[in-house]
């Protein structure tokens, strides 16, 4: 038995556009803007979405507890709306979900968004749930491989949910070029799929993960009294450059494929650089990442939310029926991770 995405579904807040937040926000309140300037247009993003609208009010001196009580109340609208529009796109009723998967670095509470998604959405009593926190950027594929294997091991339809509001999150600007990045790249969405064990949709075949040794500080989350603070090291596209080919030519070779096999690429868009080197190092064609690149530009990244949609976006703007597709994104760790899926027959 194999496990299908049947149908997707996404939410978000209120887009902004960069530049307007650019020059009413981060540029009056820094002391040297002109280097940083350059580094937050030359993010890649035009226009993201997101629930604190820096022009709107500042959270970046809130306490950690606000934040997530913030969260508590804006997560569960807009994850009733991706996981609607996903059972609506699969035909599938939310009493018929065996299994809710939520995944999420960004918000806690406990009893969870699982918890009120599951009761609001009129889902039975006796569905299974799991919380997957903290992983990051990559915590939707080790999400579907999870859910997949529930699907494909029970017989059960299941959903799988991303919802990431990184705009909870916002630190006091600085000339911090690190952090100036951080501020550029980071939106909020939610995005999620539904799993059939039959039928028509997007198979998945396989998961493999890559852990670098000595590379835990290139990338992380640090809780503070002041929401969870970004670190990104500029490093993060090197280490990259060394894992990323082995691990996909070994998620490949065990399926019997090579990268000449594959029709599509999801990549999560965690930076220009990082989709340039991804391009660079696997010889992919100039528009093998049009889907990641147009998800930077016009959504930012969205964290663990954000393959899915380059996913999405894949399978309804250049997808071959049946073709393999590998999904791959990257996180704290540093880790990589990759999917490899084919696409739903013709």
């Amino acid at each position: 038995m194999t496990a299908r995405i049947a149908g997707f579904g996404t939410s978000f807040p209120g887009r902004i556009d960069q530049k307007a937040v650019w020059d009413g926000h981060f540029a009056p309140q820094l002391a040297k803007p002109r280097v940083a300037e350059r580094l937050f247009h030359a993010a890649g993003v035009e226009h993201r979405h997101a629930v604190a609208d820096p022009l709107v009010e500042d959270v970046s001196e809130w306490s950690t507890e606000r934040r997530m009580r913030r969260y508590s109340l804006e997560a569960p609208a807009l994850g009733k709306e991706a996981v609607t529009a996903a059972l609506v796109e699969a035909g599938l009723p939310a009493a018929d979900v065996g299994l809710l998967a939520v995944v999420s670095c960004t918000g806690y509470a406990t009893p969870g968004l699982d918890i009120h998604l599951a009761a609001d959405l009129g889902m039975a009593e006796d569905v299974q749930r799991l919380v997957i926190g903290h992983m990051g950027c990559y915590a939707a594929l080790p999400g579907l491989g999870a859910v997949a294997d529930y699907v494909a091991a029970r017989g059960h339809p299941a959903v799988l949910l991303c919802l990431e509001l990184t705009s909870l999150h916002a630190q006091p600007a600085t000339d911090d070029l690190a952090q100036v990045i951080t501020h550029a790249l980071f939106a909020d969405a939610a995005a999620a799929v539904v799993l059939r064990p039959a039928g028509e949709g997007i198979e998945v075949l396989d998961v493999v993960a890559r852990t670098a040794p000595g590379t835990a500080d290139h990338m992380r989350w640090d809780i503070t009294d002041r929401g969870f603070r970004m670190e990104l090291s500029p490093r993060v596209p090197d280490v990259l450059a060394r894992h990323v080919a082995p691990a996909v030519d070994d998620l490949l070779a065990r399926n019997g494929m090579t990268r000449a096999d594959v029709g599509g690429w999801a990549v999560h868009p965690g930076g220009p650089r990082i989709l340039d080197t991804v391009a660079h190092t696997l010889g992919l064609a100039p528009d093998a990442l049009d889907a990641s690149r147009t998800v930077l530009r016009e959504r930012g990244n969205c964290s663990s939310a954000t393959v899915l949609l380059v996913l999405d976006e894949l399978r309804r703007t250049g997808l071959a029926p049946g073709a393999p597709v590998v999904a791959m994104a990257f996180g704290p760790g540093l880790t990589l991770y990759a999917s490899l899926l084919r696409g739903a027959e013709g």
